[in-house]
């Protein structure tokens, strides 16, 4: 049997259906998850995807964090569960305590939109296996509150620990703490980042398809669970 991998739909999400399509190119089974029900339907891992959960109401990711849905995710993840969030989701992650820091809005307060480089900085976590450690991979970009701060101290931690999971090259697009793009938790399950891999899984519609080694790498280590 395949691997299960849940895609949360919050009100304002916009990509939850690019994500499950990048789920299903991964050759995995994405199953739809609903904000109101705590029930994750016995799935494998879980991808909380991008857009504006409650309409970034009172601070973005913030709302969605206590939805009933989080509630299971958060114990699920606590006891070993894959867990990606994916901008606005990556903004949840944060806000329910699963990863360190905070999204705060863009350096210039603009929105910003394009075509982002990556380094991958750590290779050894449920989501990025597939790449080699130092791998420049190109992702789509789109987000208005993306600065990822967080204390220095959090930031020596993350550093010292190799818990960055991706930075940005080719310049800092939203004025992100140490060019950082994205982290993992301590056990390496749950990875947050801003840029859009479920929209880089296909050469014909995106600017790569550097993002489906994400999916697949998750699908590898449930595989080998």
């Amino acid at each position: 049997m395949s691997a299960r991998i849940g895609v949360i739909t919050f009100p304002g999400t916009l990509d939850d259906g690019d994500a499950a399509r990048a789920v299903r190119y991964a050759e995995a089974g994405a199953v739809s998850l609903w904000h109101a029900d705590d029930d994750l339907k016995g799935v494998d891992a879980v991808v909380v995807p991008g857009g504006f959960s409650y309409g970034d109401y009172l601070r973005a990711g913030v709302i969605a964090r206590y939805a009933p849905v989080m509630s299971s995710v958060i114990d699920a993840a606590r006891k070993g569960m894959p867990v990606l969030g994916i901008c606005n989701g990556f903004q949840i992650l944060c806000e329910a305590g699963l990863l360190p820091g905070a999204m705060i809005r863009n350096v210039g307060l603009h929105f910003v939109c394009r075509d982002q480089w990556l380094r991958v900085d750590n290779n050894a976590t449920a989501w990025t296996t597939r790449y080699e450690a130092g791998a420049e991979i190109l992702i789509p970009l789109k987000n208005n509150d993306g600065c990822y701060v967080a204390e220095q101290s959090t930031v020596d931690m993350l550093e010292a620990e190799g818990r960055v999971a991706f930075r940005y090259v080719g310049g800092n697009p939203n004025g992100s703490r140490n060019d950082i793009a994205g982290v993992t938790s301590e056990n390496g399950r749950v990875v947050g980042l801003m840029p859009h891999p479920e929209h880089a899984i296909d050469a014909l519609t995106g600017p790569s398809d550097d993002g489906l080694g994400m999916f697949y790498s998750a699908v590898d280590a449930l595989v080998k669970a």
